[in-house]
């Protein structure tokens, strides 16, 4: 072991882990910040400790199973109609075996996808009807973010263990690499949520986010794999512009109280 750590194949591959499990926990970090925004006082950051930790825990017991996870997604399940995988897939014949296999990682991608696609429309649709203000004064129940938390991490937790997966071959660096993303995720989930509070139009750039995950997820459960760095870089540059209409309105503020 020792002299594993000390080659420069293991540095690399631990920087190169962990700052793609980083990547990775971006959506995780702001599905947290949205689901606990309701809650207040004790429970808010109750809630988001569970939930950037508890996504540690469970990607960790998830490498544990690390023959369980690859199992996963080596036996179908079962076969999707031969109609309905030749609709999907058109004339590609590839595809068309991608998505006549149905495994039970593709049911816990999809129906991870579908519920943030619910969650996401669900809070968008709040937002832009004026209903959030109300919902935010009700009581939130605490179980029920929780549930929501654990239901997101357990897809999130497969998406990032598949991928450090198929980044290297050496547990310790997996599982240091996970540990890694935690900390800086439970380092930026305060800065981030008050970030998000403080500033209401980034929240509906976070949820639609969600949404572009959500579809991205969903078309993975169905075999069909949208490369996560279009998304990366489409809400990249989504932020910039809204990060420059934040520091216009800062501009415009100053200048109306100088005068």
């Amino acid at each position: 072991m020792e002299e594993l750590i000390t080659t420069p194949a293991f540095w690399g591959s631990l920087l190169t882990l962990t700052f793609l499990e980083i990547v990775l926990g971006i959506d995780n970090l702001l599905f947290i910040s949205i689901a606990v925004a309701k809650l207040k006082g004790k429970e808010h950051v109750t809630a988001r400790r569970i939930g950037v930790w508890g996504a540690m825990i469970l990607r960790i017991a998830m490498l544990g199973a690390i023959f369980w996870i690859i199992a996963l997604d080596a036996e179908p399940l079962f076969y999707m109609p031969e109609f309905l995988a030749r609709f999907v897939a058109g004339d590609d014949a590839h595809a068309y075996e991608s998505f006549h296999d149905v495994t039970v990682k593709d049911l816990i991608l999809f129906a991870g996808g579908l519920f943030l696609l619910w969650k996401g429309t669900g809070e968008i649709h709040s937002a832009v009807e004026g209903t959030g203000h109300e919902e935010a004064k009700a009581k939130t129940a605490f179980g029920a973010v929780l549930l929501q938390l654990f239901i997101i991490n357990t897809v999130f937790s497969l998406d990032s263990v598949i991928t450090a997966i198929g980044m290297t071959e050496i547990l310790s660096v997996m599982i240091a690499a996970v540990v890694l993303s935690t900390i800086v995720m439970a380092i930026a989930a305060e800065p981030l949520g008050g970030f998000i509070e403080r500033h209401p139009t980034t929240k509906m750039l976070a949820l639609s986010f969600i949404l572009l995950v959500g579809v991205a997820l969903v078309a993975d459960g169905l075999g069909f794999h949208i490369p996560r760095g279009y998304l990366y870089f489409a809400i990249a540059f989504s932020l910039m512009v809204e990060l420059l209409n934040i520091q216009a309105r800062k501009n415009k503020k100053q200048v109306v109280a100088a005068h």
